[in-house]
């Protein structure tokens, strides 16, 4: 716990104008399997078997296998379901289904018989991280409320509890706690504090509250990236290849989070209170990657390849709602209700809109492939193959910065300084296996992301295990794959500097039914 503290203070360090955390860089780079049918059936080891459109996304010089021209389009189901613990009960997830459209692209290819050197151009795109997502979690908590973190926030602001808020520097769920009185001045020991109504009355008699907690969150969107590659092949022994993508960001969340007395004292002015919070975040980024393929031999091929950062260029938005239940409290045994529009429509002034700059880390891959069948040049004679990855994925390295010149930038050390306390660079292991049967071919894989996070007690990994069919004839081809997903993670309910944290652990099952098309051409 005593890490937990010291990464939320590094947080608290700076005024909560804005909205981002640590868990903002981790879900840009700790992500999902992606790519084709076939690459996703022998558990995303693309980056040394060549011959691929997803090779545009790990290691471009995959793309200089191709002597044709090929399009490919990949439609996608994902069936989400899972499990949250918290302060030691478990709540299963509300199952739900969601369409997508997985990598689709063109691929233009070469063969010159006259000529040493061949190439080959790409263009794709490909959704390299899917957000949609359902979390349930809740439990009885008798140390702490998402209040304190509202009381913390307002404290530190240094404003009086009964100014106008539409333009304070504190976070929108704070404005709303004071809007509604779950937040307000309390005398203790001869000073002023600002302290939650959940709390108020056990700090007054030296006991603890309580509280019966719930946390829902719906998340939906992705990360969609566009990619231009070339690459060259020397004589089929040396594939060298680049490419430059243009990922583009839409991210969505609305979370639901409920707090209720457990006391059964109808007299100690906190009854319940709900907030639901409406975060979007949108923008687009640039990265680019570089790689080579060896065949050191007929049988053997190995890659290598460097991803770089993705910096993207972000806005956010954060609406809500929150009703507080104080029974006699301030309200006359009314709920307080405070919204968006009661902090800025009423106020004549707009609901905000920031802007920030987030560097995404590093990807190094390396890679290696064995072949086995006769006549290895002429892919009709191959009978399968073995392949595997190893991706070290620099997670420490994510930084946060204003686009604005006018925004404080003590806030975004914070988020920075909690980044390097709380993750850890990992390695991502990937194996997959192919059998061919003349037309049709059969294929295995599994992936293992390792933990980004370094208090080794969240015990987080995903998990990925596949396999598919495949069928090529006529110049087309038809894969089919389902891969299933086993995650662990943490989410935090809330963050505060004076009291320790807790956390819900999470248990995400996704299956995924993946069909991809192709044509040659």
């Amino acid at each position: 716990m005593k890490k937990i503290l010291l990464v939320s203070t590094a947080l608290c360090a700076g005024q909560y104008l804005f909205a981002q955390i640590p868990e903002d860089a981790i879900r840009m780079s700790w992500n999902q399997l992606s790519g084709t049918a076939r690459t996703q059936a022998i558990g995303g080891a693309s980056g040394s078997i060549g011959g691929d459109i997803s090779s545009l996304y790990s290691n471009p010089a995959g793309i200089g296998f191709y002597k044709r021209g090929e399009f490919v389009v990949s439609p996608r189901i994902n069936l989400l379901g899972g499990s949250g613990k918290y302060l030691g009960t478990s709540t299963d997830y509300e199952t739900a289904t969601k369409f997508g459209l997985g990598t689709t692209g063109f691929v233009w290819g070469s063969s010159n018989p006259n000529s040493r050197w061949a190439s080959s151009f790409s263009m794709a795109f490909n959704r390299s991280a899917n957000f949609s997502s359902r979390v349930s979690y809740g439990g009885e908590n008798d140390f702490s409320s998402l209040s304190e973190s509202f009381a913390e926030d307002f404290a530190q602001s240094g404003l009086p509890i009964d100014v106008p808020l539409y333009s304070a520097p504190v976070a929108f769920g704070t404005k709303l706690a004071a809007y509604t009185f779950l937040i307000d001045t309390l005398s203790v020991n001869g000073g002023t504090e600002v302290v939650g109504l959940p709390q108020r009355n056990a700090i007054l008699a030296g006991t603890e509250a309580r509280l019966g907690q719930r946390k829902d969150v719906v998340t939906k969107g992705g990360i969609s990236e566009l990619a231009f590659g070339y690459a060259g092949n020397f004589e089929d022994k040396i594939y060298i290849g680049g490419s430059l993508g243009i990922p583009i960001v839409n991210y969505e969340r609305t979370s639901t989070f409920t707090e209720n007395d457990l006391s059964g004292n109808p007299d100690n002015n906190f009854n319940q209170f709900e907030y639901r919070e409406n975060y979007s975040s949108s923008g687009i980024g640039f990265n680019a990657k570089i790689g080579i393929i060896v065949k050191a031999s007929e049988q053997f091929r190995a890659g290598l390849a460097i991803n770089s950062p993705t910096i993207y260029a972000l806005r956010e938005k954060t609406t809500g709602r929150m009703e507080s239940d104080l029974e006699n409290y301030r309200t006359n045994g009314e709920i307080g209700v405070a919204d968006a529009n009661t902090i800025y429509t009423d106020n004549n002034a707009d609901i905000p809109e920031y802007r920030y700059d987030l560097v995404a880390p590093w990807k190094f891959l390396v890679s290696g492939t064995y072949l086995f069948g006769n006549g290895f040049e002429d892919v009709k004679k191959q009978k399968g193959f073995i392949t595997a990855d190893l991706e070290y994925v620099t997670h420490r390295s994510s930084r946060f910065s204003p686009a604005d010149p006018e925004d404080d930038p003590e806030y975004y050390d914070g988020v920075n300084d909690a980044i390097k306390l709380s993750y850890k660079n990992a390695l991502n292991a990937r194996v997959g296996g192919e059998l061919k049967f003349n037309t049709f071919a059969a294929r295995l894989g599994f992936a293992y992301y390792g933990s980004p996070y370094e208090e080794k007690e969240f015990e987080a990994k995903r998990m990925f295990a596949s396999g598919g069919i495949g069928y090529r004839n006529w110049g087309m081809f038809a894969d089919l794959t389902y891969v299933q997903s086993l995650s662990q993670d943490v989410d935090f309910p809330y963050r505060l500097a004076d009291n320790a944290n807790t956390y819900a652990a999470l248990k995400d099952r996704t299956g995924t039914v993946l069909l991809t098309l192709g044509f040659k051409f």
